[in-house]
């Protein structure tokens, strides 16, 4: 009982629900790659009913872990000595 209260407290009720086609146009991908993810478990989703939705947080979270920064180089020696 308590494990489901953890769980049911990481959601906020306050976050838009996406559905796959709402999501991809969030990722600028097509909708299947957002299924390929859910179904990967690799980003959280909300069961309703035998409806899938995406919490909004989810892809912020999943593009924020993605997100690549770039490298300053300010010579050819400092990239060797790191």
């Amino acid at each position: 009982m308590t494990n489901r209260r953890k769980q049911t407290a990481a959601f906020d009720p306050d976050d838009r629900l996406l559905t796959y086609a709402q999501a991809a146009e969030v990722l600028n991908t097509t909708p299947r790659f957002p299924r390929r993810l859910v179904e990967e478990r690799r980003i959280r989703f909300v069961k309703v009913g035998r409806f899938v939705r995406i919490p909004e947080s989810a892809l912020r979270e999943y593009i924020a872990a993605g997100l690549v920064e770039p490298v300053t180089l300010r010579g050819y020696y400092s990239r060797r000595a790191a």
